[in-house]
């Protein structure tokens, strides 16, 4: 019987060859979107999977109490680590510092590879498996590292790397005592080398200072607790540690595990509530709505073509095919075509994946040896089966015998009114789709167009490395006697990132007033450099001494309540500093929250990066080249690397411009599949009523009424599914951009436009079937009367 069901499907698919393609384009194409979509969701849901202790593994924040409520952040002091080191059911602790770029020597070869300093329990607590050495003694000693296995093919070639010597940065030489396997690329954590903490408090004295600094909030810490240990009493007793070391102070301690770090990142009044989350379950809704809507094409076609396979229904009712039986007929040809699709639909995410990869940025790829693969295959082709071909199934079996073989089988309202809900369901979603696609694109101009503070054209970014710290001075000279930089300044981080926070006190603070500041420490030219507006007092010069000088942002002036800044004094690790200027403020981390309240300190000590502004009246490449052969002059063990800051802005963006590209995309096929069924919909109307547009053409109808005639059915189907799909879209895309600080309004012609678009889209669809039908000769439509 089920051979008979097959060949049955198969003789259907071909007698109707037009209306197959287009059930099972629709299908594939459906089915293609969601596997894509959840290939993408599993991945995000993959995260940090790997660690065995992944249950245990916390990092450490901290609230303090701002003026908008709580607010949290990654940056902790050192000192806690000492601290948590003592407390009950917490097994490791390691710090980190933020990662960077190393550049490792070994004989002649020079690689810049990407790494951490890290906490000798470090490897302890993450499950980076440890090929060759072992994991308790690494990283314990301040003379040794840990490297990646392609890494050490990449320095070392087939030779053993163990025990050979590094040297890091052209300052020190480390040995290699320890090989791990390369880290999974869906690991929060991605570097090539590790280096032991204790060698950064060595390296860089400032960090050594750190260690007593409860103030000094520029590292990240992680904890481990005991198995089945209680988080929420373990950070009650951890929450006030730093209070009991510092006066008027509301910082306190949490925790947030490592299952929440990729999808539930953000934090709102100190509480972990959203993050990466909201693009899964906004993607997996696509993916819903996309199946859906390929379902409903199937389901739509196949109840209009009924009166095709009514005589077949007949004829095998009467010779006694029960119900269940045709039933099972339809759901198995329904059965059949899905698993064509699916097939079709496998091949297209093969042949598009690594197109996909690129639009994504990962690598991902369809595990076919994974058994779990296979189940939701199977699940996914018996839903879509059964959703798609239900209702064709029960509809077609309904038709009773007489009635059908006497040829007066009527339709009626049982059989339109469902298709016109279903038509309506499809045009439904893809108007929300297009409304959200719209919104994204309008938010993502409007913070691409919020003023950044500072002028990023031709500013470009120098890592402080090597031999750089003790010869700035003499190379800033030269590039700017040279003519090949119009300003040049050094600082503890470039204009698009903050890398450090300390706790600043001032007089009259209030308790409920927050205490951590981001700060910055450079030299002169800053404001210069930079294009940064001073808007009172003057920047940091060499015609005063400015060591215990601060210039403050207007966020930073505003919270305060400094109403005459100029000269009033605050104070910063117990020391106190004297306000000499105020500067705009300056989007230095993401543009879509708010500017931190921002200090800057002279510390020519304390520098990671030379940023300079090349010359307007240079060709780039030729300015380029002559501040490389003057920064390999003094600085020759390294490569010369720089990054422009209108690119590091740019990046900024990254990850909201995959998002808009990935709805765009989404939302394109979704109104592609329903107009694939609107067409196939139009075309059997056209079909169905050919004899009608006949009649009325020889009546003299023109070839605009009979277009308006076959159309108005599908406009007013349109119109019910904005109707229904505007407000539900505006309320969903508000929801979305609350997560903004810096946001737009909807305004009102995105609603209008969604709608206008599916529309336009439908009608241009439905008006090619209708026209065909219109200019056709009625002659040959009522021959046979």
């Amino acid at each position: 019987m089920l051979r008979n069901y097959f060949v049955i499907a198969w003789r259907s698919l071909l007698k109707s060859r037009v209306y197959s393609f287009i059930n099972i384009a629709g299908l594939s194409i459906g089915l293609a979107c969601s596997i894509f979509i959840f290939l993408w969701v599993a991945d995000e849901r993959s995260w940090d999977n790997f660690h065995e202790k992944k249950n245990e593994l916390n990092r450490v924040y901290i609230n303090a109490l701002g003026d908008h409520g709580v607010q949290t952040q990654m940056a902790v002091n050192l000192p806690l680590w000492e601290e948590l080191k003592h407390e009950r059911d917490i097994v490791h602790v390691a710090p980190t510092d933020w990662g960077r770029e190393f550049l490792l020597t070994y004989g002649e070869k020079r690689l810049y590879k990407a790494g951490y300093y890290v906490g000798d329990d470090f490897l302890k607590m993450f499950s980076f498996p440890v090929v060759q050495g072992s994991v308790e003694n690494q990283l314990t000693d301040p003379s040794t590292m840990v490297i990646t296995e392609s890494t050490a093919k990449a320095l070392f070639g087939n030779e053993d790397p163990m025990g050979k010597v590094i040297r890091i940065d052209n300052t020190v030489d480390l040995t290699v005592t320890g090989i791990i396997k390369d880290v999974p690329s869906n690991s929060t954590f991605q570097f090539q080398c590790l280096l032991p903490f204790s060698t950064y408090t060595t390296r860089e004295p400032w960090t050594k200072e750190a260690l007593t600094q409860w103030s000094n909030n520029s590292f990240n810490l992680y904890v481990e607790f005991a198995k089945g240990a209680d988080a929420q009493a373990i950070e009650s007793r951890a929450k006030n540690i730093i209070k009991k070391h510092r006066e008027n102070t509301t910082q306190e301690v949490t925790f947030l595990p490592m299952e929440r770090w990729r999808l539930f990142g953000e934090f709102e009044n100190g509480k972990s509530t959203t993050g990466t989350i909201v693009y899964v379950r906004m993607f997996t809704i696509i993916a819903l709505f996309i199946l859906v809507i390929a379902c409903i094409n199937f389901m739509n076609l196949a109840t209009a073509r009924s009166e095709r396979r009514a005589r077949e229904v007949g004829i095998r009712k009467s010779i006694g095919s029960k119900r269940k039986d045709l039933v099972m007929q339809f759901l198995g040809e329904t059965f059949f075509i899905t698993i064509l699709a699916f097939m079709l639909a496998l091949g297209l995410v093969e042949g598009l994946l690594p197109l996909y990869n690129d639009l994504v940025d990962k690598k991902l790829f369809i595990d076919y040896a994974n058994p779990l693969l296979w189940l939701v295959s199977v699940g996914v082709i018996a839903m879509t089966g059964f959703i798609s071909g239900s209702y064709p199934a029960l509809y077609l079996s309904s038709f009773q015998p007489a009635a059908v073989l006497k040829g007066k089988m009527q339709t009626g309202k049982s059989g339109t009114t469902p298709r016109r809900m279903m038509v309506t369901l499809q045009f439904f979603f893809s108007i929300v789709l297009i409304f959200s696609t719209m919104v994204i694109y309008k938010q993502l101009n409007h913070l691409r167009n919020r003023p950044t503070g500072y002028d990023g054209e031709r500013l470009v970014t120098i890592g402080s490395v090597g031999d750089i710290p003790k010869n700035y001075n003499t190379i800033k000279q030269e590039l700017l006697a040279s003519g090949l930089a119009e300003s040049v300044m050094r600082s503890s981080s470039p204009i698009t990132a903050i890398y450090g926070f300390m706790e600043l006190n001032w007089a009259g603070k209030r308790e409920d007033q927050r205490s951590s500041f981001a700060v910055i420490g450079t030299d002169y030219d800053y404001t210069k450099t930079l294009g940064v507006n001073m808007l009172q007092g003057r920047d940091f010069s060499n015609a005063y001494n400015d060591s215990s000088s601060i210039i403050l942002n207007q966020t930073a002036v505003d919270y305060i309540g400094l109403k005459n800044p100029i000269g009033e004094t605050v104070t910063l690790n117990d020391r106190q500093y004297t306000v000499i200027g105020v500067t705009g403020n300056v989007i230095m981390n993401s543009p879509q929250r708010q500017i931190d309240p921002t200090l800057l300190l002279f510390d020519p000590n304390w520098m990671s990066d030379v940023t300079l502004r090349l010359p307007e009246n240079k060709n780039t490449q030729e300015a380029l080249a002559g501040v490389e052969a003057i920064f390999k002059k003094y600085n020759p063990s390294y490569p010369f690397t720089f990054r422009f800051t209108e690119d590091e802005f740019n990046r900024k963006f990254t990850n909201i411009q995959r998002i808009g590209r990935l709805a765009n995309l989404f939302a394109g096929l979704a109104i592609l599949i329903s107009c694939l069924g609107l067409f196939g919909l139009a075309a059997f109307t056209a079909e169905q009523r050919t004899k009608e547009i006949g009649i009325r053409k020889v009546l003299g109808a023109t070839v605009s009424s009979v277009v308006v005639l076959l159309s108005k059915e599908f406009t007013r189907l349109i119109i019910v599914a904005f109707v229904l799909a505007a407000p539900l879209a505006w309320w969903a895309m508000n929801q979305w951009l609350q997560g903004y600080y810096y946001r737009i309004s909807i305004p009102w012609w995105i609603v209008v436009g969604a709608g206008g678009v599916a529309f336009m889209l439908a009608i241009a669809t439905v008006s090619f079937q209708a026209i065909k039908a219109a200019v056709a000769n009625p002659v040959k439509s009522l021959r046979n009367e």
